[in-house]
């Protein structure tokens, strides 16, 4: 079983929209004869992951049915009982957040967890509560199972819940056989970025062609070295300034990087997203063709890496 991880430098690049195209494709690969014997149900061809948990959208274009819901839990918060608290002001000097100004009430988005108010309450009306920072699912989706996730607004802890999200995918396609798990990653390089890329196989880094893309380029792909994930590039709108999609092919020949394919920019894209479809699904003959040579050079470098 291999984990591709779909990642990007920055924001707004294409990356789910490249991540449901390549899930189509993959499902329209998958053959019947997969299954483990005659008479069953084949294995899924992939478990999906959306690990873009600080703003997760792979849904909006799956339309996942929810099985399983589970809280998320990280850290915690700090509570007063009102019936123990004499307002004596010990908690609101020794915390720095500014999160106890009115004991006992306290205030959630400044609330750091360090327990401070706890040690030094003379009364002992201060506990803290493990915090509940949001939610994560198991789904079925056309294109086989789904775990997705939705962070709370301003919680925190968004690395602990991919590395969630992550493993139960993972465990699920043990369970039913899959032969992939394709993740949706994070934007960026930070702590969710890295718990996306934790055992993957090869990332493919979808990029554009401007100047803040090309250095985020950099960045990411140096975290793959750090990582030491097999990595290859794929270049969105690739016709809105050839002269920088030049100047990446270059910095994709200069670093050994695979680069997979160039898209247009193209109204497809958006014209699927209104219809809640993927590129192929919408567009089959055209765009859809370029993400099955796309899915092609990935299972192939996939298939290399786990033989090396």
């Amino acid at each position: 079983m291999r984990q591709i991880v779909v990642i990007s430098g920055k924001g707004g690049t294409g990356k789910t929209s490249v991540t449901a195209a390549l899930a189509a494709v993959a499902c329209e690969n998958a053959a019947p004869a997969d299954a483990a014997r005659e008479g069953e149900a084949p294995p899924p061809a992939l478990v999906l992951a959306d690990c873009d948990v600080d703003a997760s959208d792979l849904h909006l274009l799956l339309a996942p049915v929810v099985r399983e819901r589970h809280d998320f839990h990280s850290g915690v918060l700090a509570r007063i009982d009102a019936a123990l608290c004499t307002r004596c002001g010990t908690c609101t000097a020794a915390c720095r957040y500014g999160a106890l100004d009115a004991p006992p009430h306290v205030a959630r988005e400044m609330c750091e967890g360090c327990g401070a108010c706890a040690h030094v309450c003379p009364e002992g009306a201060v506990a803290l509560d493990e915090r509940h920072c949001g939610e994560w699912y198991v789904s079925d989706t056309r294109f086989g199972p789904m775990v997705h996730a939705a962070l709370g607004i301003g919680e925190e802890n968004s690395g602990k819940l991919v590395s969630t999200v992550r493993n139960r995918a993972r465990e699920i396609a043990e369970s039913l056989g899959a032969r992939a798990v394709l993740i949706d990653g994070s934007p960026g390089v930070g702590c969710p970025v890295i718990a996306s890329l934790a055992g993957a196989d090869t990332a493919l880094l979808v990029t554009e062609p401007t100047v803040s893309a090309l250095h985020d380029l950099e960045r990411v792909h140096a975290l793959t070295l750090h990582f030491g994930v097999r990595a290859a590039v794929l270049l969105n709108k690739a016709d809105i300034h050839t002269g920088m999609a030049r100047h990446i092919e270059a910095f994709c020949t200069d670093h050994g990087l695979p680069l997979l394919g160039s898209l247009p920019h193209s109204p497809v894209f958006m014209a699927a997203q209104f219809a809640g479809l993927s590129v192929p699904e919408f567009a089959p003959h055209a765009e859809g063709a370029l993400f099955r040579e796309v899915w092609n050079s990935l299972q192939a470098m996939t298939t290399t890496t786990a033989e090396t």
